[in-house]
């Protein structure tokens, strides 16, 4: 069996990382708030450290809540793609 290529090994993480977090409560479905404060304080440490990057990651992704508190799979695919393209846009710019 071949070995993964970067891009599938990228895309196995992001799910794995969705799942390890979502699996802490009774929903593995859906991120609670506590479960993105959590991966967002965890995965993107770089992202948090400044004050100001905290609240607008936090922001970003509590703008995905449905009013239900919490966040599925699309809706973090659609944030991880969007911090991506800021991320890409701010290495262009350097």
């Amino acid at each position: 069996m071949s070995s993964s290529t970067p891009l599938e090994g990228a895309i196995a993480v992001i799910i794995g990382v969705f799942e390890k977090y979502a699996s802490k409560d009774d929903n593995s479905k859906t991120l609670s708030r506590a479960e993105v404060k959590t991966l967002i304080e965890k995965e993107l440490p770089m992202f948090v450290q400044d004050p100001s990057s905290k609240k607008g990651v936090q922001e970003m992704f509590t703008e995905l809540e449905d009013g239900s508190g919490e966040v599925d799979f699309c809706g973090f695919m659609s944030q991880v793609a969007n911090l991506v393209m800021v991320c890409k846009s701010v290495l262009d710019q350097n």
